[in-house]
């Protein structure tokens, strides 16, 4: 079946085009860089065409609160109104475990408005919520750092590896449509202070952890339920002490 990737040139869009091709699907990446613009429609209809499955996996270029939102909202409302001119019978999005728990976080309203437009869509739908990926760890150790001190919340983490992203929501793709959200995570849950304390070590930086409760995640400070699914997650296969001996 054809499945057009939107943000299929980025991390994990591109891995999602390469599982799908290798298992025979004509997989099209979608992306500015490759003349589709969800912001303003331009390529929707001509890359939608024909096209079975859509699969969301973009990102807002800013992450300022009016931006994000702006972002999400207008790229998804193009994206579904191209979609159900071209066909399209199964629309997917890839979204941020905790987003529906904690609206007070800029990013997270984003997200959260732009479930909403995918399920009030008459296209049938699939929502991933996914943990924060191994890929991205040490951006959240530069954006906590201040001197020579990373300050680090105490509370429960579960990163995945992009590849485990990239194949759970591509057997999504290849399926019925859920109808619902569903939550994946990494198979490890981790102390988040204690993680970024060993992770730190192995990266051989010489910045000191600092456990503090008031620290920040990318604008709010997290408590025990933000960064880690509820029960019944799918959890992927990559630990991050694997993903770090693979990267190497």
């Amino acid at each position: 079946m054809k499945i057009v990737v939107i943000g299929g040139t980025g991390l994990i869009g591109s891995k999602l085009v390469t599982k799908l091709g290798e298992h025979g699907h004509e997989a099209v990446a979608a992306a500015p860089n490759t003349g589709v613009d969800t912001l303003t429609g331009k390529g929707l209809a001509e890359v939608l065409a024909g096209a079975s499955v859509v699969v969301d996996v973009s990102n807002s270029p800013s992450f300022e609160d009016a931006a994000v939102l702006e972002f999400f909202t207008t790229s998804t409302r193009n994206l579904l109104a191209a979609g159900k001119e071209a066909g399209v019978g199964h629309h997917i999005a890839l979204s941020v475990v905790g987003s529906d728990r904690r609206p007070d976080i800029g990013y997270f309203r984003a997200k959260i408005a732009q479930e909403q437009l995918i399920r009030e869509s008459s296209i049938p739908f699939s929502i991933v919520h996914a943990t924060q990926f191994h890929e991205f760890a040490r951006r959240i150790a530069d954006e906590a750092t201040t001197g020579n001190e990373v300050h680090i919340a105490p509370v429960a983490f579960q990163p995945i590896a992009g590849d485990d992203v990239a194949r759970n929501v591509g057997r999504i793709a290849v399926g019925t449509p859920l109808n619902t959200m569903i939550e994946i995570a990494g198979p490890t849950r981790y102390r988040m202070d204690e993680f970024f304390r060993k992770a730190l070590a192995t990266w051989g930086d010489p910045r000191e952890v600092v456990t503090d409760p008031l620290a920040h995640y990318f604008g709010a400070v997290p408590d025990e339920s933000t960064l880690v699914p509820g029960d019944g997650a799918v959890l992927g296969e990559i630990t991050y002490e694997d993903w770090l001996k693979s990267a190497a």
